[in-house]
């Protein structure tokens, strides 16, 4: 049987084949780097794809459909100018990092995938 996108997701995660996405926050996050998972995962070849997509939005309306909410990262900014600016150089980094959280999809409790649900 083919699986279902919440199988697939945690296959990808568990896996040491992928650099673009991975547990976040101690197994309650998915971490997504915006740009290597658009060369390494949905730039594949027809026959090494995991998605039966090309574009990013539709893994991310995947993973809403699939109740997962995205995740805001806060970021303490300093007063002084050079340590803001490191940190905003950061930040920038950063801001190509995805967070996605369901309660129901926890690296602890693999059980719960099975709770995990299409809307």
């Amino acid at each position: 049987l083919p699986l279902c996108f919440p199988e697939k997701l945690w296959k990808m995660l568990e896996s040491d084949q992928f650099r673009s996405i991975w547990w976040s926050e101690g197994g309650k996050c998915v971490a997504i780097n915006n740009d290597l998972f658009k060369v390494e995962v949905l730039g594949r070849g027809v026959c090494q794809r995991v998605f039966n997509t090309r574009h990013i939005k539709s893994v991310i309306r995947q993973l809403n459909l699939y109740g997962f909410t995205k995740v805001q990262r806060d970021f303490q900014r300093s007063a002084s100018l050079p340590e803001f600016l490191s940190e905003e150089a950061a930040a920038s980094a950063h801001s190509q990092i995805l967070y996605y959280y369901n309660p129901s999809f926890n690296r602890a409790h693999p059980w719960l995938l099975g709770t995990c649900k299409r809307r």
